[in-house]
């Protein structure tokens, strides 16, 4: 029992760090530059097991020669649309990264993309949860998750239906990524403080109002980390291997011990559902009805 409550802590620490939408929208924007228009004209795999659903080799020869039409998100997700009609999908996990250039070449690189224009990528991950595929149809990963939070069709209306069929805590709600794609921890911690909404209120009970404030919480508190290249608090690190400095605007993520820049009160940290929360005991007043 003690060594399965280590390994639950462990991997909780370990996901509040993964990069979020915001960060995968900048390695999606910075990216883009470089591989949009042009072929990949070869890979190396120095690991066979970050690809799934296909072998190493045979992954190498179906993306070897194709041009990248587009570079999309869906969610935390990395989409390369290529010539012959398949999609080439990254999930990062907990530290994948998308780096140019080969001084980033190193033990923990995983492959290596060449591309026509002289350049090349490289996918590293020290952990080596990440993973990449090959997909012909999108939708059958993509059609599982919920709205983009910053899209037209995510409306407080659209929110509200989503959490009306959720009795969990909102924090649990907000990380469920087929109600909303693309928020993991530091942003779900933030979007409920800036709403003032306390980690373990259901999710089914919040009042219009309270819906109407987190949602607007979610947009503003999502483009303004994306603004600032997301938030590298770990490994995350930008495709010039720069970092992100949305952390630094953060008042409750990554803020355990430390006074509320709002009230003062030290910012707390519970697991809800097992995963790392942390929030304001002053700024979000439990009220009523808490899940635990």
């Amino acid at each position: 029992m003690q060594k399965a409550s280590v390994i639950i802590a462990w991997y909780a620490r370990l996901v509040q760090k993964m990069p979020e939408l915001p960060e995968v929208e900048t390695i999606k924007n910075e990216l883009m530059p470089h591989v949009v228009g042009y072929s990949i004209t070869g890979v190396e795999l120095l690991d066979d097991s970050v690809v799934t659903g296909m072998s190493g080799g045979e992954f190498c020869r179906m993306v070897a020669g194709q041009a990248v039409e587009k570079l999309e998100r869906r969610g935390k997700y990395l989409i390369f649309l290529l010539a012959n009609g398949y999609s080439l999908v990254v999930h990062f996990r907990m530290t994948g990264a998308l780096l140019l250039g080969s001084k980033n070449i190193d033990r923990h690189t995983r492959a290596v993309f060449h591309l026509s224009i002289g350049e090349h990528f490289v996918f590293r991950d020290p952990r080596r949860f990440g993973v990449m595929r090959l997909l012909q149809d999108i939708d059958d990963l993509t059609g599982k998750l919920g709205p983009e939070p910053l899209s037209e069709n995510f409306t407080p209306n659209v929110l509200a239906r989503g959490l009306s069929n959720h009795h969990i805590p909102i924090k649990a709600a907000l990380l469920d990524q087929g109600l909303i794609a693309g928020i993991g921890n530091m942003y779900a911690d933030e979007s409920l403080f800036a709403s003032h909404i306390h980690p373990l209120r259901k999710a089914d009970a919040l009042s219009p109002e309270e819906i109407s404030n987190l949602h607007r919480s979610i947009q503003k508190i999502l483009r303004l980390a994306i603004s600032d290249k997301g938030a590298s608090v770990d490994t995350y690190v930008r495709p010039d291997g720069q970092e992100g400095t949305a952390q630094f605007k953060f008042n409750v993520a990554h803020r355990y011990g430390k006074a509320c820049p709002v009230c003062g009160a030290p910012i707390q940290r519970i697991m809800v559902r097992n995963r790392g929360t942390c929030f304001c005991p002053g700024c979000q007043s439990p009220g009523q009805g808490l899940l635990l």
